[in-house]
């Protein structure tokens, strides 16, 4: 049977790069890219098309709850130093992310099965370490 699908799982970025502090978040965005990578191979012949979007840092409530979480008196501070540390200096977007899952249902992705798509402001691929001076 010929099946017309297409599958994006979200994670986080951080999958399967564990830190102390996220080791469990991390396991579990590794075991969707496990699931990502076996049920892209398990149901390609079916016109089935599955990845992953791994979304990092998204300027969303959820990371400004942690900002004030970490810093009642001065959330902002602490988005100010996350973001300068980032390759690309701030926050993704909820639309940025949503842009790639666009891409992956289109037919422009009609090849692309299996993939893990990384939106973190370049996080993961320095390590998570300061790349550029903070701007001012």
């Amino acid at each position: 049977m010929q099946f017309n699908g297409r599958v994006a799982l979200i994670t986080g970025a951080s999958n399967g790069i564990g830190r102390a502090a996220a080791l469990a978040f991390a396991a579990r965005g590794a075991k969707v890219v496990a699931v990502d990578k076996d049920a892209a191979g398990e149901v390609a012949r079916s016109g089935v098309r599955v990845n992953a979007v791994c979304p990092g840092p998204i300027d969303t409530r959820m990371i400004h709850a942690i900002e004030s979480q970490l810093n009642p008196l001065n959330p902002a501070s602490v988005g100010d130093r996350y973001q300068a540390s980032l390759p690309l200096g701030r926050y993704g977007t909820a639309e940025e992310v949503a842009n790639v899952v666009m891409f992956l249902c289109s037919d422009l992705a009609s090849n692309v099965t299996g993939a893990q798509y990384v939106i973190d402001g370049g996080r993961t691929a320095t390590g998570g370490s300061v790349s550029a001076a903070p701007k001012s």
